[in-house]
């Protein structure tokens, strides 16, 4: 899914996003045609057609096949694709619109030595033929759901979290009607895990430990108009209420508040979004960060070790802020120094619960053998 701009916002939205795809994301070495999702210029379509493939075999051709990433113009989608891209991947990138795939255009991302690797689509998130018909020859899919409003005062609302929970099971249930399609990556969030409600003194008896066992309540998300935490867990319902019982692999990731260079510039509303309630997050330890190509690689690492053990949640953050001199540092960082009244004043008391991001660093950790060195 795209972004909603304001006209006046797309010159500075090119110069970011072009910014970025020039490498100023990248913390390691490592022409096209529009078109209402019909053509990909210079890639070969490689759908199964019929039932899937056995494992076997298809794993040995899925390795050669294409992945698609959506919302091919966010901050995150396009850390994705680049990210697969540096392994070997070729990109299928879908946009919603010919504005964004002409912003694409002008910022050069079709030119280089990754160039032959990426394939832009323009295609309909809510229409299911046209999900289809762009996942169609693809291995993988992963759907980094990006939904913002940066027309709006907080960058979210109500009615944005249903349409996200909506266009998210539709993604996974166009994965399953795409028979070339065996695995799905969604990017959730980790409000998505935090957001719970302990009647009485049942909190004192409930464990400090908040893992991927732990799902944010829905009502309490509603209650206090946490509209961006509410639309997370939705989607990241819809997605596994979609794959349950389907010939599908499906994983998801929850990261932190998102940062690196150049987001704030393009995503202050998505920052402003996700600390609504951030004092309170900050008080009980769950206000956590991590840059944005740490969520990139951890997309890539657990897409590839689904072939083997990989599967359910993932939390990813890097850094716990657990003093009023990193809230500081925070707010200064994502440009929203003047707003440090959403967060400063949680150190008052001791937090209590504890962030744990274990399942993902072991895999992180872990031997595994890239399916991309596989096919160089």
């Amino acid at each position: 899914m795209g972004l909603v701009r304001c006209a006046e916002e797309d010159e500075t939205a090119v110069e970011e996003l072009r910014r970025m795809i020039l490498g100023e994301l990248e913390d390691d070495d490592g022409g096209f045609e529009g078109g209402g999702g019909r053509m990909w210029k210079g890639e070969r379509r490689r759908g199964i057609p019929g039932k899937r493939m056995e494992a076997g075999a298809a794993e040995r051709v899925e390795r050669r096949m294409p992945v698609c990433v959506t919302s091919g113009v966010s901050y995150i989608g396009w850390a994705i694709a680049d990210r697969l891209m540096r392994r070997g991947y070729t990109v299928r990138l879908v946009v919603e619109t010919g504005d964004d795939l002409a912003m694409l255009g002008e910022t050069g991302a079709f030119e280089g030595t990754e160039a032959s690797r990426i394939f832009p689509v323009v295609v309909n998130m809510m229409e299911m033929s046209s999900l289809c018909e762009a996942f169609d020859g693809c291995a993988g899919v992963f759907h980094t759901s990006a939904f913002l409003d940066t027309a709006g005062i907080s960058g979210y609302t109500k009615h944005m979290a249903v349409k996200e929970a909506s266009v998210a099971g539709k993604v996974v249930e166009a994965c399953v009607l795409t028979s070339s399609v065996r695995t799905c990556v969604f990017t959730s969030s980790l409000l998505a895990c935090i957001w719970r409600q302990y009647p009485g003194l049942a909190r004192r008896s409930v464990s400090t430990l908040v893992d991927e066992s732990c799902w944010s309540d829905e009502n309490l998300c509603t209650d206090k108009k946490l509209w961006l935490a509410l639309g997370k867990t939705m989607a990241e319902k819809a997605v596994w209420r979609a794959a349950r019982g389907k010939d599908l692999k499906l994983a998801t990731l929850c990261p932190a508040l998102i940062t690196g260079p150049g987001f704030c510039a393009r995503n202050p509303t998505s920052t402003i979004a996700y600390l609504k309630g951030g004092r309170e997050m900050y008080a009980e330890g769950l206000l956590a960060t991590t840059d944005v190509s740490r969520v990139a690689e951890a997309h890539v690492r657990v897409y590839e070790a689904m072939g083997g053990s990989a599967a359910g949640r993932y939390i990813c953050f890097d850094h716990i802020v657990r003093s009023d001199r990193d809230a500081a540092e925070l707010c200064r960082g994502a440009g929203l120094a003047e707003h440090l009244s959403i967060i400063e004043g949680g150190s008052d008391v001791a937090p209590h619960f504890q962030l744990s991001n274990d399942k993902l660093r072991r895999l992180l950790s872990s031997r595994h053998c890239f399916v991309s060195d596989l096919i160089r």
